[in-house]
């Protein structure tokens, strides 16, 4: 039995190595498969995710009263 070839197509990311999005220098930008850039970027995505949870939070309780 003949295996079959299977091809996909991998979508490149410009990643900034450092995750200061105005440092655009040579040295501190890789081009990356989106996965690998989503893996490179998970602690500042987990470190926005709770920054966005807590001023939700800080903004509900100035209108609302503490977790109101």
């Amino acid at each position: 039995m003949l295996a079959t070839i299977r091809t996909t197509r991998v979508v490149l990311a410009t990643a900034h190595r450092n995750h200061d999005t105005a440092d655009n220098a040579p040295a501190n930008l890789a081009a990356w498969c989106q996965r690998c850039h989503m893996i490179h970027d998970r602690p500042e995505h987990v470190r926005r995710r709770w920054l966005t949870v807590f001023r939700r939070k800080a903004l509900g309780d100035l209108f609302h009263g503490p977790y109101g």
